[in-house]
């Protein structure tokens, strides 16, 4: 009897738990080739994991989301990096008949008006193009990092993604913000401009502000909500 692939993750978990970024991709994209994708934000930290990638194995499939709100910033970048790296980023968009009906029944800015809208709309433009980027695989690679929040504390570099049904890899999950950027200028990887204008965390354009000095790093994301973690749905319901 085949195992289980949750136990698989819990058992891969187990044997990644102290090994370098480049070693879990290394194995990843060997083993599961064809099977496997990295999910990217346009972030930071996905740009150091694009870039290991383009060191290991550039056949790898790359996957971004245009909700359709993003910064002209994150456009320009997504350009740079497939001419910096020889990539063509797949990107994937939201049903556009979902988003008219969205809009037309709760308005263009819906998100300010209630926690419920905002949840709506982050599931129309990026839940579930991001389904539908995710059919068939067996691994997605993503740039989570347990100081990054508090939701994201207690995840591992290896580990089952109920949500999706498949495993999850967090190559940097024990990095520091310090070390992303090390690496980032060694390596003279493009990044969003924005992260030098007080952006540390960079989603939809409307739904992001600079950050103050000393502020929590993802105070920027949906900065009128008060309450509750700042995460779109894409890592938790």
């Amino acid at each position: 009897m085949a195992e289980r692939p949750e136990k698989l993750a819990e058992k891969l978990g187990e044997q990644f738990n102290k090994a370098t970024a480049e070693e879990i991709l290394t194995y990843f994209l060997t083993h599961y080739k064809g099977k496997i994708v990295q999910g990217s934000g346009m972030g930071a930290e996905d740009q150091v994991i694009t870039r290991m990638i383009s060191t290991i194995d550039k056949t790898t499939r790359i996957i971004t989301l245009d909700t359709g709100r993003l910064f002209q910033e994150t456009y320009d970048l997504i350009q740079k990096t497939n001419e910096h790296f020889g990539f063509k980023i797949g990107i994937y968009f939201p049903d556009y008949e979902k988003v008219e009906q969205m809009v037309k029944e709760k308005g263009i800015n819906l998100f300010y008006g209630s926690l419920e809208n905002r949840r709506l709309c982050c599931h129309i433009r990026k839940n579930e193009p991001l389904k539908r980027a995710l059919k068939g695989m067996d691994v997605w690679i993503c740039g989570l990092r347990k100081n990054q929040t508090i939701t994201r504390f207690y995840n591992k570099a290896v580990e089952w993604d109920e949500q999706h049904g498949l495993i999850r890899v967090n190559p940097l999950i024990n990095w520091t913000e310090k070390q992303v950027w090390d690496y980032i200028r060694e390596h003279q990887i493009p990044y969003n401009v924005l992260h030098d204008k007080g952006y540390p965390s960079i989603g939809c354009l409307p739904c992001t502000r600079a950050v103050k000095p000393g502020e929590d790093p993802r105070s920027g994301r949906w900065w009128w909500e008060d309450k509750g973690p700042k995460e779109c749905g894409l890592h938790y319901k």
